[in-house]
């Protein structure tokens, strides 16, 4: 059984340190715990066998997600969501003077605590524009490197929502409304702990000790799993300690074997030194990951709304977010590239998402009503970017027996004539744009391509906005 003790910021941090050393002897953990009989998967705890296993099809289909950073970050809503790292630990300048600027000499990091309320998070106004916004999975923070957990955790005693602040299960009530829709629940949560004396204390012995992954780290990610049952397990911060550390493959392959959700679970590829880009469902790389051209393995660009930041700054300027035509821009060559897209909102300290999020999100929901044929469950083609026109991105996808190729046009041209030099027609070629009722007559060039003749059509019978679908069938192969 895990002393509660083990996390608790609220003490002077020598005095807590001493407790945490007295009681490591007491830190158990033990899979078999998890367990609900003896594991018929055929998964074994080695990446040589994890790597075998086929990703669910849900996660390739669903293509769009949205992220949320939410935390006791979001209180000084500064910068990053690394606020207190870069103001405790590195000293940046900018933090020391915010804070000697707003707060009190001898306020803490811990003091933000209490400050994050949450008294506007209603989680089904938050699974509406979700929902409408067309994304398929939600990955919301469970907990970051701060260590505060979203959720009541048995194992993070008087820094969690439940002890601390909103005095509310965020993860649960999100959970629950997001499940009353059809959108994939998932979770981020951080391996490590910036701050915990425990974590530091393995460190200093160079990894050899696992006092902070059995007593905090993995009873937290199991108690994720079998209390809110998320399709997507999207892990961080392991980087400074090998796999083998952190217990990575053991933990995947319960998961994968015996939780409640192994059929349906995904994860990414951050659980150790080394792993990123090699191992899991899918791979994130790094930080807003996009290789612009198709790669063997699935893979997510986890980027921000906000470029500079993953957390909502109060200083953010409306210069700092992406317009809608760069995020489709982005979406769009994510997806031809064989990618999902995992768009980062950060919720404000209160509960609230702020406009600026939320009309985004619902411009993204707007155009795919219209084009989410040409995304959702869409497979790469023989080329993503068009040979001629730049501007142009290719997904295809097999209808009535029939392979189907969607050319997402980034822009209207001003002669209304459009080359794809890419595209080689039959005899039996149809050409039409998604949302508009009649066909297009085209021309074929062998030297350049094939010219789509486009209607003067008025702005008022467009049938969106920012980008524009061909539906082309019975292309020459």
């Amino acid at each position: 059984m895990v002393s509660k003790l083990t996390i608790s910021v609220w003490w002077p941090s020598s005095i807590l340190f001493l407790v945490l050393l007295l009681s490591s002897t007491s830190l158990s953990w033990d899979v078999t715990a998890f367990r609900t009989g003896i594991s018929s998967g055929p998964y074994k705890p080695d990446w040589q066998s994890l790597d075998t296993r086929p990703t669910p099809k849900w996660y390739d289909e669903a293509k769009i997600g949205i992220f949320l950073h939410w935390g006791v970050f979001s209180v000084p809503s500064f910068h990053s969501a690394w606020f207190w790292w870069y103001f405790a630990e590195k000293r940046y300048p900018v933090y020391v003077k915010f804070m000697k600027d707003n707060y009190r000499p001898d306020f803490t990091y811990q003091d933000f605590a209490p400050m994050f309320t949450a008294e506007f998070f209603d989680p089904n106004q938050w699974a509406e524009i979700f929902t409408k916004s067309g994304a398929r999975y939600v990955v919301l923070t469970s907990k970051h490197h701060e260590g505060f957990t979203n959720w009541p955790s048995k194992h993070s005693w008087n820094w969690n929502s439940k002890d601390v602040g909103p005095k509310r299960d965020l993860v649960g009530e999100l959970a629950a409304a997001i499940k009353k829709t059809p959108i994939h629940f998932g979770l981020y949560h951080s391996l490590f702990e910036w701050f915990n004396p425990i974590y530091l204390q393995d460190k200093a012995n160079n990894f050899t000790t696992q006092k902070f992954v059995r007593g905090k780290t993995m009873p937290e990610l199991y108690e994720l799993v079998m209390n809110y049952k998320p399709d997507v397990i999207w892990s961080d911060g392991g980087g400074e300690a090998p796999d083998k550390y952190w217990n990575s493959t053991e933990f995947i392959a319960w998961l994968y074997n015996d939780s409640p959700v192994k059929d349906t679970v995904v994860v990414n590829d951050r659980w150790g030194a080394g792993t990123a880009c090699h191992h899991g469902d899918f791979y994130t790389c790094h930080d807003r990951y996009n290789p612009g051209k198709l790669i063997t393995h699935k893979w997510e660009n986890a980027m921000t709304i906000d470029k500079k930041a993953w957390v909502y700054r109060r200083q953010a300027r409306y210069s700092d977010f992406y317009s809608i035509e760069g995020l489709i821009s982005l979406l769009v060559e994510t997806v031809s590239c064989g990618g999902n897209i995992l768009m980062n909102v950060g919720p404000t300290h209160d509960g609230r998402i702020a406009p600026i999020f939320e009309e985004r999100l619902l411009q993204v929901g707007q155009w795919l009503k219209v084009n989410g044929e040409a995304i959702y469950a869409s497979r790469p083609w023989t080329y993503q970017n068009d040979t001629y026109t730049k501007k142009v991105w290719y997904t295809s996808k097999m209808e009535n027996n029939t392979k189907v190729v969607y050319a997402t046009m980034l822009f209207w041209p001003n002669t209304n004539i459009v080359i794809l030099g890419a595209v080689k027609p039959t005899s039996r070629t149809v050409v039409s744009m998604l949302g508009y009722p009649k066909p297009f007559g085209y021309i074929y060039f062998p030297s350049t391509g094939l010219q789509i003749d486009l209607p003067n059509i008025p702005i008022s019978s467009l049938p969106c906005d920012w980008a524009w679908v061909f539906k082309i069938t019975n292309l020459e192969e």
